[in-house]
């Protein structure tokens, strides 16, 4: 038996099935529209994660960052008496849909940004800074500084951390 046309055979299939036409490939995109887009006191997106939330109702997302000093602080500790240096930030998307995952939402134009700022007080003493960004770009819409954390400053203050493997 000739080994010959039948290797010659196996040749030319698999020749031309390398030359079949190469399957798209998918591209990788940035989402530009949950870039944050101001004039802010700082890039909360460089801190460190502390907490995520989603709300459906609202259909809105945020995650709360921190420094390094509120990070470390919010990871070791459950109360909310961040030391003087301490600054979180909690920014909030509006959600929309993912066009590659059917269901997935995620993060689209920026609805706010507001920054917690722990100083040093009075009489040693923390003092508090609350600072309040909105609109497109971001513009600060509100500032308020005092002894004790106003209600918003107390909500930003008192959520605790995700635990993180």
């Amino acid at each position: 038996m000739n080994l010959r046309p039948m290797l010659a055979f196996c040749v030319l299939v698999l020749g031309l099935s390398g030359c079949a036409k190469e399957s798209p490939k998918l591209v990788a995109e940035l989402n530009h529209g949950a870039a944050i887009r101001g004039n802010l006191p700082a890039n909360p997106l460089a801190w460190k994660v502390i907490t995520s939330a989603v709300d459906q109702s609202k259909q809105t997302m945020e995650t709360l960052y921190g420094n390094d000093a509120a990070a470390g602080y919010a990871r070791t500790h459950a109360e909310a008496q961040y030391p003087a240096g301490s600054v979180l930030s909690l920014v909030t998307w509006k959600q929309g849909e993912d066009s590659r995952w059917f269901g997935a939402r995620t993060p689209q134009a920026v609805q706010s940004v507001e920054f917690v700022t722990v100083e040093a007080g009075a009489e040693g003493k923390p003092a508090y800074l609350y600072e309040e960004y909105l609109g497109a770009p971001l513009e600060k819409t509100l500032e308020v500084r005092s002894a004790a954390p106003a209600e918003r400053a107390q909500y930003l203050l008192s959520q605790r951390a995700s635990v993180l493997p």
